[in-house]
């Protein structure tokens, strides 16, 4: 009766404010309108939006068409200077900041060549730094811009998958970067968001060790609606999810939603709203999907709910997290209303009572070759016997789980250690230490594979007291673990080149390496002795485009390619250009 009593007293209270006209539930932003130009000469035509669901993190920008080709001219979005030139081999790839004078930093990314003064300056850091890959600070005073001048070309380099400009938005002083369809960008939008699907949890257990209850929702005079409009849940707490997206207006192409909020009676309970988000918090987006769902081929469900290991600003509360107690036995009146950075609203309505015939739900027994042992979010977790021995750092899960294991003997080989399974995400890094059957303390490889994808890291040996033998490296997700021992030098192989060419009339030099392990730690060219710049986007071919560090005449080239655990190749070559 208490419980009661209190819940009816902040319904009240909140009643009240409502009635005061309270009717927003997240604070309106104040964003500069029709301050930045849009950055690309092509059709204005978006194929991503900021908040976009993607593997182990949001989409963090606007994706701009560039009229699936390539070399569109790139412009400054507003007056400012750059400050910043990014290049690596993925992510991305070729990148620029310019910082404004309004506190505000635009980047633009997967670009080809930069403007010609830019261009040179940064080839110059490279030689200085004899590096191709370089993250570079750049004198206030140094390139100036002007609102919509031009700056680069438009390209498909790093992670890109298809030509297109990946535009971004950030706080100068915070580096948060903020939702770019709120500053008044010309792309029209009259459509309201999609609303597909309705999840229900059950929340007196883990969200790891269920499957939701998953129903089909269809729209009645404007109005979102499952069937049956009644959910009979056989637990006394409940909290959902939805799959939605939205689109553009005369466009057919799935984007991200940007708000939802939850009322429970009418009474705002909880919400998220994707923007203003730091990359160090971007893999939280494990923790606002159903990831578990998701892992096994199900569709992106987003949790109107905080998970206990959610520790960042994407939701926000009102009375509760989003778990939905039930056990009054009263018909709570559900509703969710889902927006897109325009301001379209969808609707989804639906009410929600406790099977008051059903007993607590319990969880399921779990499979293992040792007693079950449940891990916490919010805890550091420990787990070792005396072959291996892991943890996880504090706020490393986002629910709980009863943490499985197995050891698989290899005959003639180093044992294999299952942690767990990949349906449960981790938030951080965590290290691992694993005895070894036999060690070759300079070469030792731990191998992580999952899902037909493999990872590897430098196993370090490490002291267990008086126990010798131990080598530690680190991950960041579960899967089946092994030693190796790695003795085999990366391989270079040459394409369309060979010892004593003549190159006059070649424009480039490629090289692919391979290696066992597939991540190198050094790649080096010298030319004639001195340092050579070769381009490595996409991290699979090295690539010399002739230029002036390549007179005409004899040449001698070296390539020194060495793997994670000093495996070194080299191989000399003479040319004639």
């Amino acid at each position: 009766m208490v419980i009661n009593i209190q819940k009816l007293f902040f319904l009240l209270i909140f009643v009240l404010i409502a009635s005061r006209g309270f009717t927003q539930f997240f604070e309106i932003k104040n964003y500069p309108q029709d301050y930045f130009a849009y950055p690309v000469d092509a059709k204005k035509s978006l194929s991503a939006n900021f908040g976009e669901l993607r593997p182990n993190h949001y989409h963090m920008g606007l994706d701009c068409r560039t009229d699936q080709v390539q070399n569109k001219k790139v412009v400054a979005a507003a007056d400012g200077y750059i400050s910043k030139v990014k290049i690596e081999p993925w992510g991305y790839g070729r990148a620029i900041y310019i910082n404004h004078p309004n506190g505000l930093t635009t980047l633009y990314a997967h670009l080809n060549g930069f403007y010609p003064e830019l261009e040179e300056y940064v080839k110059e850091q490279q030689y200085a730094l004899k590096s191709w890959a370089v993250f570079i600070d750049i004198p206030a005073d140094l390139f100036p811009v002007k609102k919509e001048m031009f700056i680069a070309y438009s390209g498909n380099t790093g992670g890109s998958m298809g030509p297109h400009l990946h535009f971004e938005i950030r706080d100068t002083k915070t580096d948060k970067v903020l939702n770019p369809s709120l500053f008044g960008f010309p792309i029209p939008d009259n459509v309201p968001p999609d609303i597909f699907k309705l999840a229900i949890y059950d929340r007196c257990i883990s969200t790891y060790e269920q499957t939701p209850l998953v129903i089909k929702v269809k729209k009645i005079n404007g109005v979102y609606v499952p069937t049956p409009s009644l959910i009979i849940a056989k637990t006394d707490k409940v909290s959902f999810g939805i799959v939605a997206s939205d689109r553009y207006t005369g466009s057919a192409n799935r984007n991200g939603i940007y708000e939802t909020v939850l009322y429970d009676n009418e009474v705002p309970t909880v919400g998220f709203q994707l923007d203003s988000i730091d990359y160090d918090e971007t893999r939280y987006i494990n923790a606002h999907i159903d990831y578990t769902y998701r892992s096994k081929g199900g569709s992106y469900i987003q949790h109107v709910s905080k998970l206990p290991g959610f520790n960042n600003s994407l939701y926000k509360t009102g009375i509760g997290d989003g778990v939905i107690d039930i056990d009054d036995d009263s018909i709570h009146q559900i509703k969710l209303e889902v927006k897109d950075a325009y301001g379209n609203l969808s609707k989804l309505l639906f009410s929600v009572k406790r099977n008051p015939t059903v007993t607590q739900t319990k969880q399921q027994d779990v499979p293992g070759d040792f007693p079950e042992q449940l891990f916490r979010p919010g805890f550091v977790n420990l787990f070792e016997n005396s072959n291996i021995s892991f943890y996880l750092p504090e706020n490393s899960l986002y629910d709980s789980i009863r943490f499985q294991f197995k050891e698989i003997p290899v005959k003639d080989g180093f044992t294999i250690f299952q942690l767990h399974h990949t349906g449960v995400p981790v938030h951080r890094y965590f290290p691992i230490r694993i005895k070894a059957e036999t060690a070759f303390p300079d070469k030792m490889v731990m191998h992580r594979f999952a899902n037909n994808k493999n990872d590897y890291a430098k196993a370090e040996p490490v002291s267990m007291g008086k126990d010798p033998g131990w080598y530690k490296a680190s991950f960041r997700d579960f899967g089946s673990f092994q030693l190796m021992i790695d003795t085999v030098p990366p391989v270079i192989t040459p394409i369309g080149f060979k010892d004593g060419m003549n190159c006059s009339k070649q424009s480039r030099l490629v090289f692919v390496i391979n290696d066992n392990t597939e991540d190198l730690k050094n790649f080096t060219a010298t030319l004639d002795g001195n340092w050579l710049r070769f381009s490595n986007d996409k991290g699979r071919r090295f690539i010399y485009d002739f230029d002036d560090r390549c007179a005409p005449g004899e040449h001698e080239l070296k390539i020194v390619a060495e793997d994670m655990v000093g495996n070194i190749t080299e191989k000399n070559y003479r040319f004639t250009r």
